[in-house]
């Protein structure tokens, strides 16, 4: 049973993470977790010292804990720029102080890098406004190249290819051809459980555009992140060309080095040290937004479309069979990721909220409680309390 601590800084509570019962446990371990807490109150998602509590967190549990596995997210830069229009110096600022706190907390804490970026962003250039469509338009207020249409009428065609020649939009995939492009690069593919949540067509939207949908009814963007096809690494491990390699890149080194796998969203190669390089970030027109694929890519090392794929009809889930209520959309903890089942300690720590408890098979999690950019505290996951 994996439990979650939520620390709203007046209480804590602990819940069993599947069902969200409260539950009661004193061991050593869920004492130290409650103690890390206390220690590191987290200061809001855009806030300045959002990427510092990242590290500060993750160093406290190190001195407790020793994992050999520590993976990180510094995302401040990324809401930060996502949501709020700042003069070109201060968002150069902002980029390099988060990859500089990167290179620091390797400094401090000895840990081999494996420093990821998910690549540059640009100002949002307009809104494609598919609301008004006969059929049902769903795209993600975290996403902006991407839209699910389901059951399009045949005016909803029309209207789809006029934005096309309009520059609007870049292309207009079918569900069978999007499954084919994953297929042919991936044999082993892991197929969506229930495809009917899938859309009949992914809208795929010029570079700066985002889609007004149902679902993108919270804050507009003013910037999004670009079409980044290849994105910066920067490791002594060796090179990679793809992003499912990291994976085995990590775990076949974990014998002899002490990792930190450290992910800096909206950031571009011109941020990196000059000694890295990039990979591929996802085949033929489909690149990986920062968000679920790519974090489920690059842990599991298998692209991952249909886990809960662009535009599926994630309302239509059996409401009284939903699990993991902290987990925002989230339904079940992924198999295979990077630390899952491997006998060295881990743990995740970030301004992520979601996926550091979800997506990477960590011992120990800890992650902003935040929601829409609203800080309602920390929350940590205990998966194994065993090793």
């Amino acid at each position: 049973m994996s439990l979650a601590m939520i620390d709203a800084r007046e209480w804590q509570n602990l819940f069993d993470l599947e069902t969200g019962q409260k539950r009661a446990d004193d061991s050593p371990i869920v004492s130290m977790v409650s103690q890390v807490l206390d220690n590191n109150p987290y200061p809001g998602d855009i806030d300045e010292k959002a990427n510092q509590w990242v590290s500060k967190t993750a160093l406290d549990l190190i001195e407790r804990y020793d994992p050999g596995l520590v993976c990180l997210s510094y995302v401040q830069q990324f809401f930060a720029n996502r949501y709020f229009d700042h003069p070109k110096p201060e968002k150069h600022r902002m980029f390099c102080a988060a990859m500089t706190e990167a290179l620091q907390f390797i400094e401090t804490s000895g840990y081999t890098p494996v420093i990821v970026g998910t690549g540059g962003m640009v100002p949002l250039q307009g809104d494609i406004d598919l609301s008004g469509l006969d059929g049902l338009a769903i795209s993600s207020n975290w996403s902006a190249r991407y839209c699910g249409v389901h059951s399009p009428s045949s005016a909803d065609m029309v209207f789809l290819k006029s934005l096309k020649s309009k520059g609007l939009i870049e292309r207009i995939i079918s569900k069978e051809e999007w499954i084919n492009l994953f297929a042919s690069v991936q044999t082993d593919l892991d197929r969506a459980e229930d495809e009917g949540l899938m859309p009949d067509f992914l809208v795929v939207s010029t570079q700066g555009f985002a889609f007004k949908t149902m679902g993108t009814t919270l804050r507009k963007p003013v910037n999004v992140p670009e079409n980044n096809f290849k994105i910066p690494v920067y490791t002594p491990l060796g090179r990679i060309e793809d992003l499912r390699q990291i994976k085995s890149l990590i775990r076949s080194n974990l014998g002899h080095h002490k990792i930190a796998l450290i992910l800096v969203e909206g950031v571009g190669q011109e941020y990196f040290p000059g000694n890295s390089f990039l990979c591929g970030n996802g085949p033929g027109w489909f690149c990986n937004e920062p968000g679920d694929a790519f974090y489920l890519t690059l842990s599991t090392g298998k692209y991952q479309p249909f886990a809960y794929p662009a535009g599926y009809r994630y309302f239509d889930q059996d409401v009284e069979n939903i699990r993991f209520p902290f987990s925002g959309y989230m339904t079940n903890i992924p198999e295979n990721t990077l630390a899952l089942d491997h006998a060295v300690k881990s743990i995740a720590v970030g301004n992520r909220s979601i996926f550091m408890h979800m997506v990477f098979g960590v011992d120990i999690a800890v992650e902003c409680f935040a929601r829409n950019l609203f800080n309602q505290g920390c929350m940590a996951v205990i998966h194994n309390k065993d090793k």
